[in-house]
């Protein structure tokens, strides 16, 4: 069964002349809200949720937590709420965006390699669901803040099993060198730590995560046999039953026609089978499995409007077409030499097709955002639609050049409306300050 992270577009894309998605005009959402634009597909984002529910029935103690880094709006939390999700986090920022979407923290998770006191203190003053701890330090910070408001905070024990998964080197997690979470011969000390010293801390489970991009499956059967095998030992040696696993997120997403992601149900029947093989060779009790997908809720719900400006054709080399965004708002090709697919979104017919090089607007060389697509002869003003860009596009946007941040706009049953506002001129500067002494 072909699943929406097998899409390079969203599901609801047709062409009549001109683009739509959500049964929305691309040309029209263009003129209406401006370029760069990011579009999200509601119909897409929700049946890729609908999806892991599905392929993961037959393993009922599963729990689905979006893993927030990948898009983080009120309007894509709520909507990943009312589809049954919890939320991943890693910053106070992704926390109070949660919250204030009114939705609960007892859903949410707050992971991350250095979350500081600030944090873990706002965090659990506002009933955080689960800590993820990742090193010493922040076990002590955990329990003062639990101290100061008289609560007992649950927490998970973030490891790294030893396990690499064939993707960017940038994006392994998993590893025995990382940054992240107690190596397994640590997990001893830890625990130690916490059962003798910290009583306003109760450890509910094990957590791991091995990267992001996945192609492969064989990596997720050996993660869990790791955790369900730490959760023998830990139980035997300590007597401390834990019954949580989260084994984080990570399946990979079909960016260009090369990708062969697997599918979510291929992964559900590895990590289920996984699941039941190691509880019944460890004889453990089923324990809560938690999943954290991300890119592959979001990303194929997402694409980018952009305007084209100015070309240029090098002799007998490259021709450029230049579009009014790039490196700002979507960092990826330049940090993972990340690969998409795009088209132009208004009618081009009876336009001869080249190969051009699409290039952003911003001052630096390496401002690509695709290098060699096919397409029809660009126009100056032609609304160039890049596919794929739901995750860690908006999230990584960043100032550059001082240009402001994108809108972006939900599209569903040919309607669209605004949830992120385009930033202004003057929001480039409202947290600016001249001091007197240079007035």
């Amino acid at each position: 069964m072909t699943t929406t992270n097998q899409f390079i577009k969203p599901v609801t894309v047709k062409r009549d002349k001109n683009l739509f998605i959500g049964g929305c005009d691309m040309t029209e959402l263009a003129k209406k809200y401006g370029t760069p634009l990011y579009v999200i597909d509601e119909k897409t984002l929700r049946d890729v949720c609908r999806d892991y529910k599905t392929a993961f029935k037959n393993y009922p103690h599963t729990k689905m937590m979006y893993a927030s880094k990948a898009l983080c709006t009120s309007a894509i939390s709520k909507i990943l709420d009312s589809e049954g999700f919890g939320f991943d986090t890693v910053s106070i920022g992704e926390i109070y965006t949660v919250l204030k979407s009114g939705i609960s923290l007892e859903k949410v998770l707050f992971n991350g390699n250095n979350k500081t006191e600030e944090e873990l203190d706002f965090a659990i003053k506002n009933g955080i669901g689960r800590i993820s701890v990742d090193n010493f330090y922040e076990v002590d910070l955990i329990s003062k803040a639990a101290g100061k408001y008289n609560k007992n905070v649950d927490v998970l024990l973030r490891i790294t099993p030893g396990i690499e998964c064939h993707t960017h080197e940038y994006i392994k997690t998993g590893q025995l060198d990382s940054k992240f979470g107690f190596d397994l011969s640590q997990i001893d000390d830890v625990i130690n730590k916490i059962i003798t010293e910290h009583h306003n801390i109760r450890i509910r489970g094990l957590h791991a995560h091995i990267g992001s991009q996945i192609f492969e499956t064989k990596c997720f059967h050996d993660e869990i046999e790791v955790l369900i095998h730490e959760i023998f030992r830990v139980e035997d040696k300590f007597g401390i039953k834990l019954d949580e696993i989260n084994i984080g997120g990570g399946l990979g997403v079909k960016y260009v026609p090369k990708d062969k992601p697997p599918s979510i149900n291929e992964i559900a029947d590895v990590i289920v089978g996984s699941l039941e093989h190691h509880i019944k060779k460890y004889k453990v009790d089923p324990p809560t499995l938690y999943i954290e997908p991300g890119r592959s809720i979001i990303s194929t719900a997402g694409v980018t409007l952009y305007t084209v400006g100015s070309m240029k054709q090098v002799s007998n080399m490259t021709k450029y077409i230049t579009v009014d965004g790039g490196m700002a708002d979507n960092p990826r090709p330049s940090t993972y030499q990340a690969e998409y697919v795009a088209e132009i979104a208004n009618d081009t017919e009876g336009r001869e097709e080249e190969k051009v090089t699409v290039a952003g607007r911003f001052c630096e060389s390496g401002d690509i955002l695709i290098n060699g697509i096919t397409l029809p002869k660009a126009k100056s003003g032609d609304i160039l639609c890049v596919y794929n860009t739901g995750a860690y596009n908006y999230s990584m946007a960043s100032n550059y050049n001082r240009v402001e941040k994108s809108a972006m706009v939900l599209v569903n049953n040919s309607q669209s409306d605004m949830i992120v506002k385009r930033e202004t001129l003057e929001d480039l500067v409202s947290h600016d300050v001249i001091p007197d002494r240079l007035k």
